[in-house]
């Protein structure tokens, strides 16, 4: 199984984590606050941001767009998701 991670209204829109240290980082992002159903309606708080953002840096695969599908760096990712959603 490989990990990877599609950002979506800038959040997760789907996700895939196989090792320990993105399934604690995942785990620590769920913990930060509650979700929405909808991405498209979700708005992460800033702890939630935060815990996005290390989940970022712990996946060992492909993160991606999901809007466009195009594979974006962890740094674009982190960019785009700590940004305004306005």
């Amino acid at each position: 199984m490989k990990e990877y991670l599609w950002i979506k209204w800038y959040t997760i829109k789907e996700i895939s984590v196989c090792t320990e240290k993105s399934m604690a980082a995942y785990g620590r992002y769920i913990e930060s606050g509650p979700r929405s159903m909808s991405a498209a309606t979700h708005v992460d708080t800033p702890a939630q941001k935060r815990a996005l953002c290390d989940l970022i840096d712990a996946i060992n695969g492909e993160i991606k767009d999901a809007w466009t599908m195009e594979t974006t760096t962890k740094e674009q990712a982190k960019r785009h998701l700590m940004s305004d959603r306005t």
